[in-house]
């Protein structure tokens, strides 16, 4: 009993820093696209979070509601998480930095090991 305590205490003290700073930088809620062409939802999915499309203005480009991202992200600081994105619909993988503010949320996507990169900014959907 004595021990399986102590594991149990061992491992909420190696994921309570992870819990802290990944808390300080929740993604989760409704976002609209600077460019006002998407509105998308952030939520918890299973071990992840995802990025569902809710709606599309301008399709053009492949884009549709219902499209998710599968973002599998880490804790870098209180304000700033990283990791990886699989995109479903095109079955792609980025590599993305998540920057949570109060009111904005920067994503950044890269492909080709870094060398390509998009910024978009999001704001808080009312």
């Amino acid at each position: 009993m004595k021990t399986s305590a102590l594991a149990v205490l061992a491992i909420l003290l190696h994921l309570a820093p992870v819990a802290l700073a990944q808390q300080a930088a929740d993604p989760s809620g409704v976002w609209l696209r600077d460019d006002g062409n998407a509105r998308v939802e952030i939520a918890p999915c299973g071990d992840n979070i995802c990025a569902t499309n809710l709606w599309i203005g301008d399709t053009s480009k492949g884009e549709a509601a219902g499209d998710r991202l599968v973002m599998s992200l880490e804790a870098k600081s209180a304000d700033t998480l990283s990791g990886t994105a699989y995109d479903e619909k095109r079955d792609r993988t980025y590599s993305i930095t998540v920057k949570v503010a109060n009111d904005a949320l920067v994503t950044r996507g890269c492909i080709l090991g870094g060398v390509l990169c998009r910024d978009v900014h999001w704001k808080p959907a009312r």
